[in-house]
């Protein structure tokens, strides 16, 4: 029997009777284990409730009275002969968690007792049958994304209904005792980058502002039942607290006020900087990435952080924003990790020592990697890397469940991530700030020239990680510091090197282009370890594989000793494309049609129309996503040869609507006023303005932009009138192959 036949879905009414028509469903009169779906529409954003039982009868009956499901007015029932109580409670675990990643509804569940453990054929049969079980939900409007997107976003990341670890479990039980307690006025948890800090802070927040009556204690375990009495002696302490998450870094404070918007129980205002704990006191301060509060040095404004001194009755130059925590919290927590402290401004980690040496506060530390999968070993390997603690005859590193690799030809890196991006998503490029950043003041210029090569930095402050162009730019460890990618590239700029007569790593200062972070730096040594933790956090942002590029030479050997080289360890890789040649093309499993355009990447040059007679196929690299929507064409010219090479072969799919702004774009133009033009094609970088009336929006004006490193070509502009005949073809994706 296939997976999509091993369940079934009925809708049922949930209003004043929800029960009358469940007589005749046999699971309900056999009281079989099912999992159900509460769904309604009303409001500004549906609300939902996920549940499981064997006794659905009573269940609703219970549901129907309580004030905060009578709202309800739908109920899916999830049944098949082949559940049994684990595979309903791992079921249910699963909905609530992809559910609430979806971002379609608010779900009013807890978030304590969700069912994380092994059962007999959990993977062999039950996984398929969830993943039938969502395509079947989406296809009904239910749910929204694939798996594969909710498991990429930050939603689903930081969600508040993942399963803790066992690191995690104690880490909360300390908090909540903590809490608890008189004696205790400071909590510091301390851990690694990718422990799970940041998961735990939004899990408390969650399970401090959810009613008891919400809680499904019936169905606890004695470790969850022993949270849960905290939890309720909690709210007897804290009746409906006051609590905020002080966040330092503005890019992820905005991603986790969108997570909180999500979810019942939080608010987007619980979310906030710690110059706006000067504005209230709080019963409970929660401080995440709590390494990155500052001090009043090397700012690149004072003025807030003056004003909130100012308001809080501090020595501005004496007093830090710990002291703002301290002061504005009866309780106060803080997410700790001295090694991810990167600038003069972070408050120094002495600080922090004499805090968690203090009699009222509570220390507790998280060692579980969460994030990467090359776990502690790779982790210890890193530390002792870049401080030169590695034995000379230690060989280079193996890593069971992480792809680990040195780059020596950049291009490759960077088309290594591209690949990367497109079978798994997420999939970055990072640097050490080795160049100044001056795409900021004028986007038409790249930043980072490495040999002949030029990139360009992130465009956004905020958010880059998931900005359109993202996966064109590098980002730095500002837009990434407390983010998840799949796949880092990470290059280490001239301000790092090696010293072969010392046998250690140096820092250049004079390369090193971050201007707050080394204004104030009182030694070699201090600015040494602030540029060390910046990349050790760097390559601690991959889930799944990190791969660096080193411009100094001497690095570069040096990591060499231990790191494995790209293409080495499969001599074969170089050829795989020529292998490959000889298994037939199958169009758009391994191919695309290849039309004969000749786009020209210039101005718009006369072609001929396209038709089915004129086209080819061409082989796609092996990994790289295609359906009957792609195509390829070759792109003539050198107005766009920062990132296609004249007469380069490029991927493109057809234009299905949706922004185009800041996209390689295909482009068609049949008539221009002044030129007795045919058919004309170009490609081109796509900028728009437009207006709005009373008809809605429209386009003002089209601006198509080389990207050439020859200054002479010159933006295409279109006017209103010559908008008629222009039109989008498709968007680029990649070159496929080069002249």
């Amino acid at each position: 029997m296939q997976a999509e036949r091993e369940f079934d879905i009925q809708q049922f009414s949930f209003g004043s009777r929800p029960t009358d028509d469940l007589y005749d469903y046999w699971f309900a009169s056999e009281f079989w284990p099912v999992v159900y779906m509460l769904d309604s529409q009303a409001g500004k954003t549906p609300s939902a409730y996920v549940g499981e039982t064997t006794d659905i009868v009573s269940r609703f009956n219970n549901h129907i009275r309580h004030p905060g499901k009578q709202h309800f007015t739908d109920a899916y029932l999830i049944s098949s002969d082949k559940f049994n109580k684990s595979a309903t409670l791992d079921l249910e675990a699963n909905l609530i968690k992809y559910l609430s990643g979806d971002g379609k509804y608010q779900l009013l569940n807890a978030n304590l007792g969700l069912a994380n453990h092994t059962y007999y054929e959990k993977e062999k049969v039950y996984r398929p049958i969830f993943r039938s079980v969502w395509d079947e939900l989406r296809k009904r409007g239910i749910a929204q994304h694939s798996i594969e997107h909710i498991n990429n976003s930050d939603l689903f990341k930081y969600s508040p209904y993942k399963s803790l670890s066992t690191d995690q479990v104690k880490g909360l039980k300390l908090i909540m005792q903590s809490l608890l307690h008189e004696k205790h006025r400071n909590i510091v948890i301390e851990g690694t980058a990718g422990t799970g800090k940041s998961i735990l802070a939004v899990f408390l927040f969650k399970l401090l502002n959810t009613p008891i009556a919400d809680f499904r204690f019936a169905d606890f375990g004695p470790e969850e039942q022993e949270v849960y009495n905290l939890v309720v002696q909690l709210q007897v302490r804290f009746p409906q607290p006051k609590m905020a998450l002080v966040i330092p870094m503005e890019s992820f404070r905005e991603t986790v006020k969108k997570i909180f918007k999500h979810v019942k129980g939080l608010k987007a205002s619980m979310v906030i900087g710690p110059s706006e704990l000067s504005k209230k006191r709080y019963d409970i301060v929660v401080v995440d990435e709590a390494h990155r509060l500052k001090q009043r040095v090397g700012l690149s404004q004072y003025g807030s952080f003056d004003q909130a001194s100012h308001r809080l009755g501090f020595d501005k130059h004496i007093h830090t924003e710990m002291d703002w925590v301290l002061k504005q919290s009866e309780k106060a927590i803080f997410f700790y990790d001295e090694f991810q402290s990167i600038k003069p401004s972070d408050i120094p980690s002495d600080t922090f020592d004499r805090l968690k040496q203090r009699p009222d506060t509570r220390l507790e530390y998280l060692n579980s990697q969460m994030r990467v999968r090359g776990g502690a070993k790779y982790v210890s390997f890193l530390t002792r890397l870049l401080h030169g603690e590695l034995p000379a005859n230690e060989g280079k590193i193996t890593l069971q469940d992480y792809d680990f690799k040195l780059f020596t030809d950049l291009p490759k890196l960077v088309a290594h991530i591209k690949k990367k991006d497109r079978g798994h998503r997420l999939a970055r490029m990072v640097a050490g700030f080795a160049w100044p950043w001056l795409s900021k003041n004028n986007p038409d210029i790249d930043d980072i020239q490495i040999g002949s090569h030029w990139l360009k930095w992130n465009s956004v402050n905020v958010d880059w990680i998931n900005s359109p162009n993202s996966l064109n730019e590098v980002g730095c460890i500002h837009t990434t510091q407390g983010y998840d990618l799949n796949y880092t590239g990470v290059i280490f700029g001239p301000e790092i090197g090696y010293d072969k007569a010392r046998s250690e790593i140096i820092v250049r200062k004079e390369n090193y282009h971050d201007r707050n972070g080394k204004v104030t730096v009182k030694s070699s040594d201090q600015l040494k370890r602030f540029i060390l933790h910046i990349y050790q956090t760097l390559m601690l942002r991959g889930i799944h594989g990190t791969y660096l590029y080193v411009c100094d030479a001497d690095l570069r050997d040096y990591f060499a000793r231990f790191i494995p080289i790209a293409g080495e360890d499969d001599p074969a890789a170089e050829g795989k494309a020529e292998v490959g040649s000889d298994v037939p093309l199958v169009l758009f499993e391994n191919s695309v049609p290849l039309y004969d355009l000749s786009a020209a990447a210039g101005d718009f040059s006369e072609q001929q129309q396209v038709s089915d007679g004129e086209k080819e196929f061409i082989r796609v690299p092996e990994g790289t996503r295609i359906s009957e929507d792609h195509f390829a064409c070759r792109v003539v010219g050198e107005s766009m040869n920062k990132v296609i090479p004249n007469g380069s072969v490029c991927l493109f799919k057809k234009y299905q609507g949706g922004s185009r702004n800041g996209l390689i774009v295909l482009a068609q133009h049949t008539t221009r006023q002044d030129a007795d033009f045919g058919s004309q094609y170009t490609v081109k970088e796509y900028h728009s303005a437009k207006y709005q009336d009373e008809e809605g929006w429209h386009h003002q004006a089209i601006t198509l932009n080389p990207q050439s490193h020859d200054p002479n070509y010159q933006p295409l502009r279109l006017a209103d009138d010559e908008l008629s005949s222009f039109s989008v073809i498709g968007i680029f994706e990649q070159v496929l192959t080069m002249q």
